[in-house]
């Protein structure tokens, strides 16, 4: 399948970052240029990123900053296309040592953009807009 509009797996994603193993890399990349060259649109869910995001570090051994410069890459990539929130939190100055994080921030996105309120015990959450950090 080329062109049209295809929501990426995590397996895929990792061996596009990774580069290994070189058979699935070699078959992802083929797929991925084939489907941009034809004017296709690939999806990464926010759910896709965070998994991602902590194979890269905990499978993969790759520093934090490292594995966000990695999806931060290639989301940038035309015809790739990541929510909104994932496209904000992954352009946050030193998000590797923000604290909220990477991940809670893709969160807090996804509530914030449904018109949400996020419900957390997070602390660091209170700097967040619609956000309300319970207290125990």
């Amino acid at each position: 399948m080329t062109g049209g509009s295809v929501s990426l797996d995590t397996s895929v994603l990792l061996r596009l970052l990774i580069g290994e193993p070189e058979d699935q890399h070699e078959a992802s990349m083929r797929f991925l240029s084939e489907q941009l060259s034809h004017g296709g649109e690939v999806h990464v869910a926010d759910l896709v990123l965070a998994e991602a995001y902590f194979a890269l570090q905990s499978y993969y051994a790759m520093p934090k900053k490292d594995a966000l410069a990695a999806l931060s890459l290639f989301v940038r990539h035309g015809g790739v296309i990541v929510s909104p929130a994932a496209r904000e939190v992954l352009s946050i100055q030193n998000l590797a040592s923000s604290n909220p994080g990477f991940v809670d921030r893709l969160i807090h996105g996804a509530s914030y953009s449904g018109g949400h309120t996020l419900v957390t015990f997070e602390k660091a959450a209170k700097k967040l807009p619609s956000t309300l950090v319970l207290k125990v």
